[in-house]
């Protein structure tokens, strides 16, 4: 359920007998013709079809992060580490405040990945939160799916091109691209890094059947809800 469907006593109600959240974290970035809210609508969305069946509250996805890289392209909106890293130890301590002890960090970017290390270091200082980060796309089976279907599955291409994410007036390019130069990219400033992207796609496919990005985004859901399931600490008994 999403915690906007949610009043405050429904959530005093809700932790008192389940203290597990959702929290999407996702960026605004370049995605090549797909928008440039892929890693928000995805992060949220994921979160919500995982958490439906078990009646697990989400929150509004954190739309910015860490995205320096590409901040040469309109429209990319990127944090200051220690920015995004203020904000997240707010956020947190927050819903501790209201009673969830058992928080999985649904992450859409991997540029946001710093989060792990703070939700550890949040984790020690607290003593009464288990903080997991879970990077949906990544995991095992959402990669393996991946795997199953093109070698190439990538930052802005076909692994992102679900029907959720394309634009209307913005349809993919046929064919595939060629991978760039990564190294190089990685080595360079963000103006030159633009220049070297072209569109931003990181290479391969712009798009693939929906038969076959669906069966990515299944893997995606039941991976991110075995997440939420656990396993976590039992703090009744702490």
């Amino acid at each position: 359920m999403m915690i906007s469907e949610m009043n405050w006593m429904d959530v005093e109600k809700y932790v008192a007998k389940d203290k597990r959240c959702i929290l999407p974290i996702g960026s605004t970035e370049q995605h090549a013709q797909l928008s440039l809210c892929v890693d928000v609508i995805l992060a949220e969305r994921v979160s919500r079809e995982a958490a439906e069946p078990l009646g697990v509250p989400v929150f509004p996805v954190i739309p910015y992060g860490l995205t320096p890289y590409f901040s040469a392209f309109p429209g990319t909106v990127s944090l200051r580490v220690e920015t995004l890293m203020a904000l997240m130890r707010d956020v947190i301590g927050s819903l501790r405040r209201s009673g969830f002890q058992n928080i999985l960090l649904v992450n859409g970017h991997g540029g946001n990945n710093p989060i792990g290390a703070l939700g550890q270091e949040l984790m020690a200082e607290y003593g009464d939160i288990s903080v997991r980060l879970h990077n949906w796309w990544a995991a095992p089976k959402t990669m393996a799916a991946v795997k199953e279907i093109h070698p190439i599955g990538s930052h802005a291409n076909w692994m992102e091109n679900f029907p959720w994410t394309r634009l209307a007036h913005a349809p993919a390019p046929e064919g595939e691209k060629p991978a760039p130069d990564m190294d190089r990219i990685k080595a360079s400033t963000p103006a030159e890094a633009k220049d070297l992207l072209g569109d931003g796609n990181f290479g391969g496919p712009w798009q693939m059947p929906d038969e076959d990005v669906i069966k990515v985004w299944n893997a995606g859901v039941e991976e991110t809800r075995e997440a939420l399931e656990g396993p976590w600490p039992d703090w009744s008994a702490k």
